[in-house]
Parts: C-alpha cells; structure tokens; sequence
C-alpha cells in the first residue's frame, strides 16, 4: 500500500477500482465468519462492511466480495447523475491518517446505479445497502420527492436503505435532519420499501438536543436503525484541510464514538431491534473490536481502507475469532 502515498490523492481515487480488482482477484478470499447473526431477513457473515461513498456506482462489488467484507454500502446515488463539487475535492494527510472530501456525491445516477447493482447481484453473498441522496440543484422542498423515487427505484434489488441527510458537502443538505422532517420522510419511505429497512445517516457534529431531535423523529416515522456518523466540520489544530469540506480519519473517531454512545443511551428501552451501524475513524482491526464493545451492531470502514489497506477484513478475521477478545456485540 506504501505506492499510494506517492500518488497524488484525486489520481489514486480514480486509479483504486483497478488497483482494487487487481488486488481481490488475487486472493479471492471467501466471507470471513465471526460473530455472524440475522437481522430481520438478512444474514452478516460478519460485522465489518464498506462505508457508503466507496463504491459510488455499484461497479466494485464483487471485489469487495473476494476480500471477505460482511456487507456493502453502495452510493450515495442521487435520481440525475451529477459531477464532483468544483475544484479540489479530495486530500490525505499521513502522518495524522485523515482525510478531507469535498465530492458532493458525484455518481452516475439512479438509472446507471441501478443496472450495475442488478448485475452485480447475481453472484452477490452478501447484504447490498443504498445510500440514497438528492441531488444538489434540487430544493430542500423537493427533497423528499427525491428521496422516495430513489426508494421505489431500488426497492426490488436493494437489501436495505440509507437516508443520507448528513453530508457536509451538499448545501442545505444537513437542515434535513430535524426531527419534524425525518419523521415525515420515513412514515412515507418505509411504506415505499415496502418491507425493505430503512436506515438514517447522520452528523457527528449535532448537539446533543438536536440528535434528540433525529432520533425521536427518526424512530416516530418508523425506522430500521442509524449510521454513525457522516464526515465532520471539524478540523484538528494546525490541519492544513480547507474549512469547508467533511473530515474522516483519526480525527473523526472520538466524535463519532461520542454519537454512537449518545445514541445508545437516547434508545434505552426504545432499542429493540435497530441496527446501529458505526463509523468514522475505523483504522484497524482493534478500532472495529472497540466499537463492537461499545455496543454497535456493525462497523464500516473507509479511511481503514486507505491507511491500513484491504487487508483489514481479514486482519480484523483474525483477531476476532481470537477467544479473549473484548466484544458486546448483539446476538
């Protein structure tokens, strides 16, 4: 992996589907097993899978399967196709191990998405989840028009749905998290899915009333769970980042492990069977054991995937089936 820290950040993105394909084909590994369990109708080999934002347009999937991942998150797709956000949109830092975006959710639209995810899902194993957005043109008051025609266009393929309402780069886009807006969306999203789960993103950089706010909303509308948490607004002293644009990394992970056990105690009693899904800062196996023990139900990785390389799902194999590993996860 040390090439890549050689290559400048925006041509290594564009060159990591190739690279990637090259990389699984020649290991080829089968689902790795550890701590499997069922959820509704779907089965998690394990609880390691690809955060949303890796594979945009579903053109990665069996790659990912050959590397042993429990689960994927394709998207975030959008109804139009759309390019990047103008000028720079991606940068690394090394030494600190973080990263900075500022895509906007570029992807080759709903129709595209679609046909790759249909022929993709012939030899999939594992569970597919949608990561589903509006487009940035769009109004805020066309926004759950959007959301629900992506819901209905991926209904009969997708395994599982992600409302992202939590990406920095999309302006506007984060005003979508309150509660009296998610709760409509979802009363009307899960009669859509039709059965399907339904699952809501969020910031890392909402206060505590206003995740209060997410989660009542969320939950009254009908939701299946939530993915903590998106990229942050927040920059590390000295980060040379520009100040727009969403952070992941190392410095993500103490707020996103803030959210998830702020969230954990919000649901108490109201947990039942919500998936709570974390991630943001998962750099190595021993991150993906700790948010395990703190009570997350599966772990996404992205930055992991850049500093620690494709290896992680089976490090992370590896260390899992060890006996004294420390882990609370659900059964």
């Amino acid at each position: 992996m040390k090439i890549w820290q050689y290559i400048p950040a925006r041509l290594a993105h564009a060159l990591a589907p190739w690279g990637l394909g090259f990389y699984a084909a020649a290991r080829d590994y089968p689902t790795f097993n550890w701590d499997s369990f069922q959820w509704k109708n779907l089965f998690f080999a394990n609880r390691l899978g690809i955060a949303g934002g890796v594979d945009k347009n579903a053109t990665m999937t069996a790659s990912w399967q050959r590397l042993g991942v429990g689960f994927l998150e394709i998207g975030t797709v959008t109804p139009m196709a759309q390019s990047p956000n103008p000028g720079k949109i991606f940068g690394r830092d090394w030494e600190n191990r973080n990263l900075w975006n500022k895509m906007g959710f570029p992807n080759d639209g709903s129709e595209d998405v679609y046909y790759n995810l249909c022929q993709a899902k012939t030899e999939l194993r594992i569970p597919v989840f949608v990561n589903i957005g509006k487009n940035r043109n769009s109004k805020n008051s066309d926004a759950e028009n959007e959301y629900l025609f992506l819901i209905e266009k991926f209904q009969a393929i997708a395994d599982a749905f992600v409302i992202n309402v939590s990406s920095p780069n999309t302006a506007g886009l984060r005003e979508l998290q309150t509660q009296a807006w998610l709760e409509s969306l979802l009363r009307r999203a899960t009669t859509v899915a039709k059965g399907k789960p339904v699952l809501v993103k969020l910031s890392p950089d909402m206060d505590e009333d206003e995740l209060q706010g997410s989660l009542k909303g969320s939950v009254a509308g009908g939701c299946s769970g939530f993915i903590l948490t998106n990229t942050t607004l927040s920059r590390p002293p000295n980060c040379s980042f520009a100040k727009d644009g969403g952070l992941s990394g190392k410095d993500l992970a103490e707020k996103s492990k803030n959210l998830l056990k702020l969230t954990l105690s919000a649901l108490k009693d109201k947990r039942k069977d919500l998936l709570i899904i974390s991630v943001g800062g998962i750099l190595c196996p021993e991150d993906v054991a700790e948010r395990l023990a703190l009570g997350a139900d599966l772990v996404q990785t992205y930055s992991g995937l850049v500093f620690y390389g494709p290896e992680i799902f089976k490090d992370t194999a590896q260390l899992m089936n060890q006996p004294d590993v420390s882990r609370n996860v659900s059964a």
